[in-house]
């Protein structure tokens, strides 16, 4: 499982939207396996967690999907603009980017914020610190002009990386965009979409997620909109249980009607910046033994990838709607094997729907009114 700001330890047509081009390179996966560092990296990412009004200019945000590991897209900040790839990431608050002032070898394999070469820079003397499952980054604030998505931010406050975990060194990202609330946000910045809802640059105060997969295109956030061409049927709307991550009461995980894990009701985080489904360490335990799996030395649950037809259906009851995962979803092949798509989370009693489960569900962040909303994917 990727999370790069694990805190816990973390529609309308396109006509006048701006899209984004992706990025196309080798994914993670396959750089760290050339490395000989993909072992590795499954071990030591363990399975846990001013108000200016100006033209509504809604924006689409093509995002990259990096072999299911993470959903990436290209921002631009100051002026002339300087373009850095981003992980859009629901589970964390902080927009922070590699910085001139950054000598980690992290840093030095990503692209360099120099506020130096920006006109509409203004720079503070507050320091920003955030934590990550292999270590930390470490850096100064600033505010810019952001670009994302095709909508413009004035002001934005952002972090500037001077220090990064050296595992940074190896992921195709240069930075992270938090999409969770000003509760969470490090040193108290203000986030993106904040910003963007305080400057009136969306007509609804809501954003909406598509995630691809089999590292195919396509994958989306939309700010401001809900695009029917993303999903089918109708949305389940769901309400927030707190205003920190986008957090929901989880009823139940069944499987063919069986109640195998959060019995009694649990708290959920619906969260794009974890690759996984994650859960308790108990509750998983059972979820992984129903489905046939067994787990490696670095937490991997392993399926034989020949009984990937006849695993069964998990379903996750939410708000009285029961939302299920097909073993086509939520198996995938890794370096010659399978693994099935969730995860162990210790003692940590939130449950993470992270990316196996987005990728199902059109999703809907409503800030308005502190809901999210899934409906299936088209």
């Amino acid at each position: 499982m990727m999370k790069w700001a694990f805190v816990l330890c973390t529609l309308v047509a396109f006509s006048e939207c701006v899209r984004v081009p992706m990025i196309k390179h080798k994914t993670a996966r396959q750089v760290l396996q050339e490395k000989g560092l993909w072992g590795e990296y499954r071990k030591k990412f363990p399975h846990q967690p001013m108000v200016k009004f100006q033209q509504q200019q809604d924006g689409v945000q093509t995002m990259t999907n990096d072999a299911d590991l993470s959903y990436y897209g290209v921002i631009s900040l100051g002026t002339p603009p300087q373009s850095f790839s981003v992980i859009f990431d629901t589970g964390s608050s902080n927009l922070w980017v590699p910085s001139v002032r950054c000598s980690s070898a992290a840093c030095n394999n990503h692209r360099q914020f120099n506020p130096d070469s920006s006109s509409t820079f203004k720079g503070t003397q507050q320091s920003l610190r955030i934590r990550y499952g292999t270590g930390s980054m470490a850096g100064i604030l600033g505010y810019d002009t952001l670009e994302v998505g095709g909508i413009t931010v004035s002001n934005q406050i952002f972090g500037l990386s001077e220090s990064e975990a050296p595992f940074m060194e190896h992921m195709e990202p240069d930075g992270i965009l938090g999409l969770a609330f000003p509760s969470i946000a490090s040193a108290g910045a203000t986030p993106v979409f904040d910003n963007i809802m305080r400057q009136g640059l969306v007509s609804q105060d809501l954003f909406s997620v598509y995630l691809s997969g089999d590292g195919e295109s396509g994958s989306v956030v939309l700010f401001g909109e809900i695009d029917p061409q993303f999903y089918t049927g109708s949305f389940t709307w769901v309400p927030l249980t707190s205003e920190t991550y986008w957090q929901i009461k989880l009823d139940s995980v069944t499987i063919d009607g069986y109640v195998v894990a959060c019995a009694d009701g649990c708290q959920a985080i619906v969260d794009t910046g974890t690759s996984l489904v994650v859960g308790p360490s108990s509750d998983m335990s059972r979820l992984i033994d129903w489905i046939g799996a067994t787990t490696d030395q670095h937490g991997d649950a392993l399926v034989s990838c020949e009984n990937v037809n006849n695993m069964p259906d998990v379903t996750f009851n939410i708000n009285g709607q029961a939302f299920t995962l097909p073993a086509s979803a939520y198996v995938s092949e890794v370096g010659g094997g399978c693994m099935a798509g969730f995860g162990n989370g210790g003692t940590q009693q939130l449950w993470i729907l992270g990316d196996v489960f987005i990728r199902q569900f059109y999703t809907i962040f409503d800030r308005h009114n502190n809901m999210v909303a899934f409906a299936s994917s088209a």
